[in-house]
């Protein structure tokens, strides 16, 4: 099963840079009044790494806190 995951990881990262790589005309996102442009390919990056890191550290302090709401449940 672990090779299946890995698997599906390996696809979603090709994926992802096989997008990123046809798209390479400049965008701009505003947020609260700043403004960036950057190639769409260089934000869709960006965001996939930051989504990588910032949902795995999510799910581990949810195992986290789950593991610890049954200890002291029980």
């Amino acid at each position: 099963m672990r090779w299946f995951y890995l698997a599906v990881i390996v696809l979603f990262a090709a994926a992802t840079m096989i997008f990123a790589v046809q798209n390479f005309e400049t965008v701009t996102i505003s947020f609260f009044r700043m403004n960036l442009s950057l190639p769409l390919a260089v934000q869709t990056v960006v965001v996939y790494l930051l989504d990588a890191a910032t949902g795995g550290s999510l799910f581990a302090l949810l195992r986290r806190s789950y593991a610890g709401s049954k200890r002291g449940a029980g």
